[in-house]
């Protein structure tokens, strides 16, 4: 009797602990509902195009203003680095940022 107590058991923490190596709510992240005129719509975003955009001018503006420039404008857009132009204490300098998402400063 005991045996068979013990071997039920065995297979229920098993079978519980299978359980928990399945997607519950994590694969449903990339969903999103919007409410508008035309009622609810679904919306799959794409992960890929936000990585690729990169970037823009007003973000590069914003993080020049954040390191301390007055009056910051964009001189150069590359593939690769977005250089702003601006007034800081010393006088007018440039810095140069990462054309990735958040402007790293390079």
């Amino acid at each position: 009797m005991m045996k068979i107590l013990s071997s039920t058991g065995l297979a229920a923490a098993l079978s519980l602990g299978a359980l928990g190596a399945f997607p519950t709510s994590a694969s449903a992240q990339d969903l999103e509902l919007r409410l508008g005129p035309d009622g609810v719509r679904p919306v799959i975003r794409d992960r890929d195009r936000e990585y690729r955009r990169g970037c823009s001018p007003s973000e590069a503006r914003a993080a020049a203003r954040d390191e301390g420039f007055r009056r910051p404008e964009v001189v150069r857009v590359t593939d690769r680095s977005v250089t702003v132009q601006g007034m800081t204490r010393n006088g007018p300098d440039r810095i140069r940022f990462a054309n990735r998402p958040g402007c790293p400063e390079i």
